[in-house]
């Protein structure tokens, strides 16, 4: 008969950004050692609030499976002695499995003889093990941040409090840094009392009636019909946006939501400043109007009934008028500082110890960012823009919001540079030049901060680089990858033609300037083959099959937009509908392509043509290059592709009729260097090879 399991582990309250994570732990370790333990079950549920990390499993089997495991040993030439007796290595595989040797028998494989041992074990009651797996399933779990507490040496996300641990109505005993597990769970911190719980079934409702639900997803649900009430009650918008639910989701255990007001005179501040510091400081969700305007409410979660309500959001309102209040101090403040100001005191500011200061960046910024406006041959009034935006893209810095909020770099200084007189596209850059800001973000709007957003990522990328610090594993502090990923999107965006060979090229000849600490060609390498990896990501994430990919990018990157053509224009014949016609094409250029890494001569001579295919086949090249190279110069790659393709009668016939590897040697090399110039072209397409049929 089948039982019910519940583990419960009741903690201090754990800061809301890990609890998702620790659940899905503790779920992910519960079906892996039940897994392992070979314990049949049901249905595995996690639950999650603030002070508890819970998994209930149905339908647990009181008793492990049956174990029968069939382990293979050496092969009969290695498991008999000459004699025919068990050889040492025999008898060591039996040891290592548990077996007798007179357990052992063979068995055939692919042809040859191995020798084999049967493992069998009887399944253990479930109640036995219980009590050491779950104890070391809690041990086991791992954290971004840790804590010890007391005595004990056992490092946890925080103290736990409390442990329920139960096998249908038996309870499951171990104990972990001095608490017993039992049937006892807690409530509510202020509405609720401990809660018995008889059965795991009874878990969810045993919570519920002591104000605690511990349903993640309910309680989710719970929250957004609060606050879709509310809206079609007021008719506001309520801006909730994702990461602000999820945490609200993990700080209340019973929530209701609730409004507030504050004094309309803040609507002066601009409404980014308003909404960050609701978000951010006190976890409410900002009111706008169907325009998108802010209005003078705010919408927040309480943990707790509705007892008292007003009470409540009146206490809401006196610190949010307090934070608002600061807030405009710090706004009047800044409008005393003038961007001269500004950015002298970026010179006390230091970016890394090795860079140099903020001030030394920007002025990097400013320098890669003149190079590359020269590159892309920008009209005279946006280079301008662009060197006056990468000049002061970084005053805002040194403000006292930026200083308040961090996560206001660039809105308030697009805010105060218009106030300070500087043009629209100046100071909509210094904003959008940190534009990707995260994955799925949108890259800044205009040239003025596509430029500058480029020349501040690749500053710093290349000078990470240059002083050692490359992206490994999972490390990755200066956000490098992001930066990477900014500057794909960028130039795929705006069909720059600027290759990156040439970005790498600018902000390396910039570097150098203060003096490299490693070879610049070992930093250019390094820097290849860290985009080629985004540049790869990026293909995957636009559904591109990863054959394609990698056909493509075997051609190179260096070139972004047409790496992303080329991309476009193979996954176009390799669909149900055109691939069985591309596929003999394909054929084709891989038998060039085979042939011609054998050449070792660049140059055809057409009198050592000795069949008239060769000369065919020659010309009908020849006659396409123009056409050919046009394609690839404007980006055209399905004509440039449809051009090589024309090229395929002309192969068949050539291969249906000359010997490529003649025995005269000048000959040979004539047809293998008429290969290799057909050869080139397609390599500027793809790798046809590595495509999977």
């Amino acid at each position: 008969m089948a039982k019910d399991l519940l583990l419960e582990i009741g903690l201090e309250e754990v800061p809301a950004r890990f609890v998702r994570g620790a659940m899905n732990q503790l779920k992910e370790k519960m079906e892996k050692w039940l897994a392992e333990s070979r314990i049949e079950h049901g249905d595995v549920e996690a639950f999650a609030t603030p002070r508890r990390l819970a998994v209930l499993v149905r339908d647990v089997a009181e008793k492990q499976s049956d174990s029968n495991e069939e382990a293979k040993g050496p092969s009969r030439k290695i498991a008999l002695d000459e004699a025919g007796n068990w050889s040492k290595a025999a008898l060591g595989f039996a040891r290592s499995q548990g077996v007798d040797p007179e357990q052992l028998y063979f068995q055939e494989l692919a042809g040859v003889e191995y020798v084999y041992a049967r493992k069998s074990s009887q399944g253990v009651e479930t109640a036995s093990i219980l009590s050491e797996g779950l104890s070391q399933m809690i041990t086991s779990m791992s954290f971004p941040k840790n804590m010890r507490w007391g005595g004990y040496d056992l490092r946890f996300v925080r103290p736990i409090r409390w442990l329920v641990a139960l096998f249908g109505q038996e309870v499951i005993p171990f104990e972990i840094t001095g608490v017993k597990t039992g049937n006892v769970s807690r409530g509510h911190r202020f509405l609720g009392e401990d809660a018995a719980v008889q059965a795991p079934a009874d878990y969810k409702e045993a919570l519920r009636q002591q104000h605690v639900i511990v349903d993640v997803a309910e309680r989710e649900a719970l929250i957004l019909k609060q606050l879709e009430e509310l809206k079609a009650e007021k008719g506001w918008i309520i801006a909730i946006k994702e990461d602000l639910l999820e945490e609200v989701l993990f700080l209340v255990e019973y929530p209701n939501a609730l409004f507030g007001t504050f004094d309309p005179s803040f609507l002066n501040i601009p409404q980014e400043v308003l909404i960050t510091s609701m978000r951010e400081h006190q976890r409410y969700f900002p009111v706008l109007d169907e325009s998108g305007k802010l209005l003078p409410y705010f919408v927040t979660v309480r943990n707790g009934d509705r007892r008292s309500i007003d009470l409540v959001s009146k206490g809401n309102e006196k610190v949010l008028r307090a934070r608002l209040s600061d807030a405009k101090f710090f706004y009047e403040e800044d409008h005393k500082l003038t961007i001269d100001r500004a950015l002298s005191k970026l010179e006390t500011i230091v970016y890394h110890e090795e860079l140099g200061t903020v001030a030394d960046k920007v002025r990097r910024i400013t320098s890669v960012a003149n190079a590359i406006a020269n590159a892309l041959h920008v009209e005279p009034e946006a280079a301008g823009h662009a060197a006056r935006a990468a000049a002061v893209c970084k005053f805002d810095l040194v403000s006292q919001m930026v200083y308040e909020f961090p996560e206001l770099q660039g809105i308030m200084g697009e805010d105060y540079a218009r106030k300070l007189g500087e043009s629209e596209q100046v100071a909509k850059a210094i904003n959008e030049h940190y534009q990707p800001r995260f994955s799925g973000d949108a890259v800044p709007s205009e040239l003025t901060g596509a430029i500058v957003s480029l020349a501040d990522k690749i500053d710093t990328i290349v000078g990470c680089f240059s002083i050692g610090i490359v992206p490994t594993g999972s490390q990755d502090p200066y956000a490098l990858r992001r930066q990477a990923a900014g500057i794909v999107q960028i130039l795929l965006a705006f069909d720059f033609k600027l290759q990156l060979s040439e970005l790498y090229d600018i902000a390396l000849q910039v570097h150098e300037a203060r003096g490299l600490k490693r070879p610049a060609d070992e930093i250019r390498k390094e820097l290849n083959d860290f985009f080629s990896l985004r540049v790869k990501n990026w293909l995957s994430e636009q559904g591109y099959r990863y054959d394609v990919v990698d056909a493509v990018m075997a051609a190179g990157i260096n070139d972004l937009v047409q790496t992303a053509n080329r991309a476009s224009a193979v996954a176009a014949l390799t669909t149900d509908e055109a691939k069985a016609e591309f596929k003999l094409v394909v054929e084709q250029f891989n038998r060039v392509s085979n042939l011609a890494s054998k050449a070792t001569s660049r140059a055809v001579d057409a009198g050592l043509f000795a069949e008239e295919v060769e000369g065919k086949l020659y010309d009908a090249w020849n006659n396409q290059r123009e056409t050919f190279a046009k394609a690839i110069e404007s980006r055209d790659v399905s004509a440039a592709l449809a051009s090589l393709s024309g090229l395929k009668p002309a192969i068949q016939a050539y291969f249906d009729n000359v010997m490529v590897m003649a025995e005269d040697e000048k000959v040979r090399a004539n047809r293998l260097a008429t290969l290799y110039a057909i050869a080139s072209d397609i390599a500027q397409v793809a790798d046809f090879s590595k495509l999977v049929w």
